[in-house]
């Protein structure tokens, strides 16, 4: 299993680099593959709120930039007090690339940890079956 700490301590000298001017809540992510490298992003807000980037999905993207195509863990703190988890639109996105049963751990300031499964988090979620627009 990953070091939770170390992974937490990369996320807190992370947040600082969020872009969020609007909203000042900075977010950081890790996300990891199924091959255990580590892929970490930070919330990009724009002006044009729909434009801006979760954390979440600019790990992702940085995982899949890296030939990641499966993610088994996922990682989350924000400069926000306590627990934050992702977003409807991040869990979908965390849901099409996760393994079964990926975990979603979400570390606060605070030092708390929560972990909850993506099918948790997304019951229910949607994916198209092969061959129908998903991934390969």
């Amino acid at each position: 299993m990953t070091d939770t700490s170390a992974i937490a301590a990369e996320l807190r000298r992370l947040l600082p680099r969020a872009h969020a001017p609007y909203s000042g809540v900075r977010v950081a992510a890790a996300v990891e593959g199924a091959d255990g490298r580590l892929h970490y992003g930070v919330n990009v807000e724009n002006a044009a709120y729909p434009q801006g980037l979760c954390a979440e999905a600019s790990a992702i993207a940085a995982a899949v930039t890296q030939g990641a195509s499966e993610l088994r863990r996922v990682y989350v703190t924000s400069s926000l007090p306590g627990l934050v988890w992702p977003c409807g639109g991040c869990r979908q996105k965390i849901f099409e690339f996760a393994s079964e049963g990926c975990e979603v751990v979400s570390l606060s300031p605070e030092g708390d940890t929560g972990r909850q499964t993506i099918e948790q988090l997304l019951p229910l979620g949607f994916r198209l079956e092969p061959g129908e627009g998903r991934r390969v």
